[in-house]
């Protein structure tokens, strides 16, 4: 049975909003007395202690003891009960599919990595795709009773509130998240693949006390992931972030949104791997000639294990790349002045290959008074922000206005 929300025997849209606050403001800063969170609110202590209350009969706030506080009474210090709910997130690739399983606190307690699945926009990819899914909640148990949002990552232009992907499973009028929600019956959101690992690093990686931050997913594709005064930027309909897309070279190559000359084209994992297939091809020394007989089935895992091997040829492209995307990364650096700039994907795994010629770049083209205000620094989840981030966007939009 679909659960809409924790709050159905609530009457006043009041008192929901004020429970929503108090989790909220637990998911956001953990652990609190009930004298901070009518601070943080501007609700008097009675109201709160009212609330808390309430919320710990449903069994969603716990208290976790007292704090030794000097003189008087020692408060007590409340936040989420971790076992009372549940939240799924699934990141769909090209060619690979992860879904994780986390508590109401945050903490990632069963995952899948590296589930064999074959992105095609059709009917049966989508079908296939549930069944992956479904077979994962299955597989929680007694769990799968206490799960009460689902959302899954996909790349390209995705509206979270329609709930329609334009770029992928756009075959149908109704919106995907609503057909996902009948197939599996949870509730399912849907969100834009890279926003989401923005937002799992902002929750859960390398974010610190940052507020403005800007992931870089330098992937197959290239987008970013935009966090302003610690929420994830949407713009109007959802479809943010499309940087790859920038229209910034004067080629022939078509990009896969139908147009040429984007920076993707020349950017990014699939530039990466046509200008290595390219090379090759013309006789040029690599080991990877070794390691992949058939060139058409070269990928861009070889290539970037190649270059963590220090192959020469992989080494120099991927340098040319890091040097091109840096100088619109300081683009965005002056546009945004953003406190941290995080730069993952499966492209960053190649670590210093690509940062050092993307930060070399950046203090070349972007401003000085702007640029030192920004850090650039690699995902600390890696393959794990997509997967962090679906999950976090499941659980935070279950309590968003």
């Amino acid at each position: 049975m679909v659960k809409n929300h924790f709050f159905k025997s609530d009457k006043s849209p009041k008192n929901i909003q004020i429970k929503k606050d108090i989790i909220s403001h637990f998911i956001d800063s953990g652990n609190d007395t009930i004298a901070e969170l009518g601070k943080e609110l501007d609700l008097s202590v009675p109201t709160v202690t009212k609330f808390i209350g309430e919320l710990m009969d449903q069994g969603l706030i716990a208290e976790f003891g007292k704090i030794n506080t000097p003189g008087g009474r020692h408060p007590s210090l409340y936040g989420l009960n971790p076992t009372s709910a549940y939240f799924v997130g699934a990141d769909m690739s090209r060619h690979h599919l992860n879904i994780a399983l986390m508590d109401f606190t945050g903490r990632i307690v069963d995952s899948q990595m590296g589930i064999s699945y074959t992105y095609e926009n059709k009917p049966e990819s989508f079908d296939q795709l549930c069944e992956h899914i479904q077979k994962f909640i299955d597989k929680t148990g007694e769990l799968k009773k206490k799960i009460y949002n689902i959302n899954l990552n996909i790349s390209g232009r995705v509206n979270p509130e329609s709930g329609y992907s334009y770029s992928s499973f756009y075959f149908s009028e109704n919106p995907i998240s609503e057909t996902l929600t009948k197939k599996l019956n949870y509730n399912v959101g849907i969100d834009n693949d890279t926003r989401a690992m923005a937002y799992g690093e902002f929750m859960r990686g390398v974010v610190e006390s940052e507020r403005d931050v800007i992931f870089v997913n330098v992937g197959w594709g290239l987008g970013i992931g935009i966090i302003i005064d610690g929420k994830p930027y949407y713009g109007k309909s959802g479809f943010s972030g499309e940087f790859g897309h920038f229209p910034i070279f004067e080629n022939e190559i078509l990009c896969h949104c139908g147009k040429k000359g984007c920076l993707e084209t020349e950017a990014s994992g699939v530039a990466i791997h046509r200008i290595v297939t390219e090379r090759i091809l013309k006789g040029e020394s690599t080991i990877l000639t070794e390691q992949v007989k058939d060139i058409n089935k070269l990928t861009l895992t070889h290539i970037i294990n190649a270059t963590i091997q220090e192959d020469p040829l992989c080494i120099e492209i991927v340098e040319e790349v890091g040097y091109k995307l840096g100088k619109y990364i300081a683009g965005l650096i002056n546009i945004f002045n953003p406190e941290l700039v995080i730069i993952g994907g499966q492209v960053a795994e190649t670590e210093g290959f690509i940062m050092l010629p993307i930060r070399s770049s950046v203090k070349k083209y972007s401003l000085n008074l702007v640029n030192k205000d920004s850090h650039i620094v690699t995902s600390k989840l890696k393959n794990k922000a997509g997967i962090v981030g679906a999950c976090m966007m499941a659980r935070s939009r279950l309590f968003s206005e």
